[in-house]
């Protein structure tokens, strides 16, 4: 009796442990200023405290899709020229790259490997469905199988037009 009691109270404190360190954001530490100036005002924000926990878990929830992506980033749109399986489609989806950037320089491309055995090339960040197809009626005229994908793209950089 006294081992399961020991037990639940080594289980329980490893929970609240890890509970703990899951910090909350809460809303008010968002807007918070830094710059030190003595005359800004004082923002109070007054909401629900279940928005600091939704908050919180978009954070979260952005975090850990960059860590499966490998860099941070936004919805958006990309054009997939190429997708195929077979035994040579590593080499092939390379082979339809380096055809893409000797043809469009200027324009990002990405190979990308998709379980269960799937290599595809997608070119381009765009953030809405209209810029992409700007691009896509130039794509498609070189590369007609090509289409239109949402995806997880890079963010655009800001000194860049």
């Amino acid at each position: 009796m006294i081992r399961k009691l020991f037990l639940i109270s080594v289980i329980l404190g490893f929970s609240t442990v890890i509970v703990r360190s899951q910090s909350i954001v809460q809303s008010s530490d968002l807007f918070k200023r830094t710059d030190g100036n003595p005359h800004t005002g004082q923002l109070n924000i007054i909401q629900d405290p279940a928005l600091d926990t939704l908050i919180s878990r978009y954070i979260m929830g952005n975090k850990n899709l960059e860590e499966k992506i490998g860099y941070s980033g936004m919805e958006g749109w990309r054009i997939q020229i190429y997708s195929s399986s077979n035994r040579n489609a590593r080499e092939e989806s390379s082979k339809a790259r380096a055809d893409f950037m000797n043809k469009f320089i200027d324009i990002d491309s990405y190979q990308l490997f998709a379980e269960p055995g799937y290599w595809k090339i997608r070119v381009g960040d765009f953030r809405t469905k209209t810029e992409a197809t700007r691009l896509f009626l130039l794509v498609s005229k070189e590369f007609p199988n090509s289409y239109l994908v949402p995806d997880i793209i890079k963010f655009p950089d800001p000194n860049k037009k």
